[in-house]
């Protein structure tokens, strides 16, 4: 995967190497899906894929704020410097983004309810914690709020689970409705 190669020499090239690394980082979508399905469903993964890279761009670039004194020394690029003093506004769109992108893979997957309460409106409170109370005039305060993302990323994570756990649970009830009160056996969450 080139990008992967390429990625460490991005901050000399672009002010979005935060873009590049989610490129990278996010691969993992593809073969997860993969692997898990057997095959990629694009209207589902790719959303969740966008919605990965817009979260490694927002992390990352509250991250990048720590170091933007010594970027400017040493001449690298990020988007810290590139977006500045908007930098929160900025990020408060690619979070829109994220929470729509997370919306249309719960759609695409039909996931059930504890995924839009977890993985949506979780992520989206969640990012507007974090974006209201950074200073990212303080290297400890980016370093804080870069670090609770082990939390976002949980909640996304519990939010697929629990929104796949309830989703087979319906349609395990649909079916010993439909049987007269009696469960196909060959009928197993991983066939739904």
């Amino acid at each position: 995967m080139p990008i992967v190669i390429v990625y460490p020499l991005m901050k000399r090239i672009t002010y979005m190497p935060q873009l590049c690394l989610g490129l990278a980082f996010n691969w993992g979508v593809w073969v997860g899906y993969a692997s898990i399905q057997e095959a990629i469903d694009f209207s589902a993964a790719g959303p969740l894929y966008l919605s990965g890279v817009a979260w490694t761009l927002i992390y990352d670039t509250i991250y990048a704020h720590q170091d933007k004194k010594d970027d400017i020394k040493v001449g690298v690029k990020s988007s810290a410097l590139l977006f500045g003093e908007n930098t929160k506004t900025y990020l408060t769109g690619v979070g829109a983004f994220m929470v729509g992108c997370l919306t249309v893979t719960g759609i695409q997957a039909q996931l059930a309810l504890p995924y839009y309460a977890f993985a949506v409106c979780g992520t989206g409170v969640h990012l507007m914690w974090q974006l209201r109370t950074v200073d990212l005039e303080n290297p400890q305060s980016c370093n804080r709020k870069f670090v609770s993302n082990q939390w976002l990323g949980l909640l996304v994570f519990l939010g697929i689970a629990f929104g796949r756990v309830a989703t087979t649970a319906d349609d395990n009830e649909d079916d010993c409705c439909a049987n007269g009160g009696t469960v196909d056996p060959r009928r197993t969450s991983s066939n739904a």
